[in-house]
């Protein structure tokens, strides 16, 4: 691949998952500051302000990590990963409209279980395609953990 095409691909990355953040965020914007200071939330909920810079580390290491799949020697496991890692960004996409425009936290939560099922099995299936990609999901993979243990709380506290 030519440089020029490399560093392309690279800002092509890096635009969509932050167009996914940027669009998750307008879908937050208004029920953030309405509907969800309403909620009860589990006690290891952390401050709101947390939740804008953990993204945005991720959404970079997201990136990247497609970046690296992407770049790699077409064969049909990088076919697959590249696949995969498509199936968890929607999923990621789709998690605040379901949760904040919808304001249901049950939707918001079995997309979240599939997005953790989703995000594993990219880690699995880009280590033999690029392990460094691998590596860099594994804080996503485990933010998401952590995001769903606060999702399934909501949910449960506010049935």
């Amino acid at each position: 691949m030519k440089q020029k095409q490399l560093w392309i691909s690279f800002v092509i990355f890096i635009l969509v998952c932050f167009l996914v953040e940027i669009i998750g965020s307008f879908w937050t914007k208004e029920t953030v500051s309405t509907w969800y200071p309403t909620l009860t939330k589990p006690s290891w909920t952390p401050p709101d302000w947390v939740f804008g810079p953990v993204w945005t580390c991720l959404y970079v290491m997201i990136a990247v990590a497609g970046w690296l799949i992407y770049r790699a020697e077409y064969s049909h496991k990088r076919s697959v990963a590249l696949m995969l890692y498509g199936g968890q960004l929607a999923l990621n996409f789709i998690w605040s409209f379901l949760f904040f425009s919808l304001r249901s936290p049950i939707l918001g939560l079995i997309d979240i279980v599939l997005l953790c099922l989703l995000i594993s099995l990219t880690i699995i299936k880009a280590w033999p395609v690029r392990p460094l990609a691998s590596l860099l999901l594994i804080p996503y993979l485990v933010w998401v953990m952590y995001a769903t243990s606060l999702n399934a709380g909501i949910w449960l506290l506010n049935r």
